[in-house]
């Protein structure tokens, strides 16, 4: 391309001589951090890539609402043709690709298809050059195009072209522009048109978000122990059911207590929150859970949220939580940077991207 809250968190339920208390946690709505895509590794993409593509789809919804159709594949599609997902370098759990991606230096000798030299913008800070400007980044950003989105990707400063989360949410930003329905197809070809004004490279992106499209609803990849998938299928089955302030037991949903955050009544909804999820999908391979997310993380070994989401294996509960409130959430962790969890009152149970916030760490019940 050359020219280019946190949310209602779970009841932590406490059971103290047979009376239901509540802990006393703040929480606050929040948009939906990811959409759904498939478990495990996709086809060609690395899994850190995976999530990268997923989190910035997922934060459209709010950064830009009145856009439609903004999905993981199209940015994956985008990613294929730009730098084959980073091929060649390496992505820290944090999102950081070293070394560099750095196209050709656009000085006009026609390297890279570029017949006009491009003076530099950046005064060499991300492609090295302080004479000519190059494509930078696994989506292939100019370092101009880059910088004028990059207080919008990282409001506190120090958004990097080369970090996998900044990069492709500046893609799906610029896609998006005002309001594009890209669920129209004449929009969707000129947004890609604008990133490379070229009809075979608008044919070739949206061949592979096709084909990525395809792979959307994959089981898990791998040798996944019998006791692994028997968890994850229990909690995959409560998808669509709703959330409900300490709803949830080995039995299934169950109607919870009075009243969140938000002023959900749980005696009015049959359902689950996070915790009482976690609950009824181990107790189908015999664990029994305690009822307080922040007691579940002491279950097992416990992995330290230092290790990054890339050391989690399908079947761990993965937590969130910081200093202020401690672990206020917990979701079933599936692969591919993804988890099974109830979020809220309001939603249901669903797939959605780890959280890239808050992130505590997470617990191994199952070897």
């Amino acid at each position: 391309m050359f020219r280019h809250v946190r949310r209602l968190g779970c009841l932590g339920v406490l059971m103290v001589l047979g009376l239901l208390s509540l802990s006393v946690i703040s929480m606050i709505d929040g948009a939906d951090p990811g959409s759904t895509a498939p478990l495990g590794m996709i086809s060609d993409i690395p899994g850190r890539m995976v999530q990268a593509y997923v989190r910035a789809a997922g934060a459209v919804p709010q950064m830009v609402p009145a856009c439609k159709g903004m999905s993981w594949q199209l940015l994956a599609g985008i990613g294929k043709a730009e730098s084959n997902h980073a091929s060649g370098h390496q992505i820290d759990p944090a999102g950081l690709i070293t070394p560099s991606i750095i196209g050709p230096v656009l000085n006009g000798s026609g390297a890279g298809g570029n017949t006009t030299a491009i003076p530099d913008s950046d005064g060499g800070k991300w492609d090295g050059n302080s004479q000519f400007d190059a494509a930078v980044g696994p989506m292939q950003f100019l370092p101009s195009t880059f910088a004028g989105y990059a207080a919008r990707v990282r409001p506190e400063g120090g958004a990097n072209p080369n970090h996998a989360d900044d990069e492709t949410l500046a893609a799906a930003l610029y896609l998006c522009g005002d309001g594009r329905d890209l669920t129209d197809n004449a929009q969707l070809r000129k947004a890609v048109y604008s990133y490379n004004a070229s009809n075979a490279y608008v044919d070739e992106v949206l061949r592979w978000a096709g084909q990525y499209a395809a792979l959307g609803e994959q089981a898990p990849t791998g040798d996944v122990p019998d006791q692994v998938r028997t968890v994850i299928e229990a909690a995959r089955s409560q998808t669509g059911v709703p959330y409900s302030w300490g709803g949830g037991s080995a039995s299934g949903p169950t109607t919870g207590i009075c009243c969140s955050g938000g002023g959900q009544d749980g005696r009015l909804v049959t359902g689950f929150d996070c915790s009482g999820l976690m609950i009824y999908a181990f107790s189908k391979v015999g664990v029994q859970l305690p009822r307080v997310a922040s007691d579940q993380a002491n279950v097992g070994q416990r992995i330290p949220a230092s290790a990054g989401v890339s050391a989690l294996q399908p079947g761990d509960m993965v937590f969130f939580g910081n200093s202020a409130q401690g672990i206020y959430h917990v979701g079933l962790y599936i692969g591919g940077g993804q988890m099974i969890n109830a979020p809220k009152p309001g939603d249901s149970v669903k797939q959605a991207a780890v959280w890239n916030y808050d992130f505590a760490g997470g617990a191994r019940v199952l070897k």
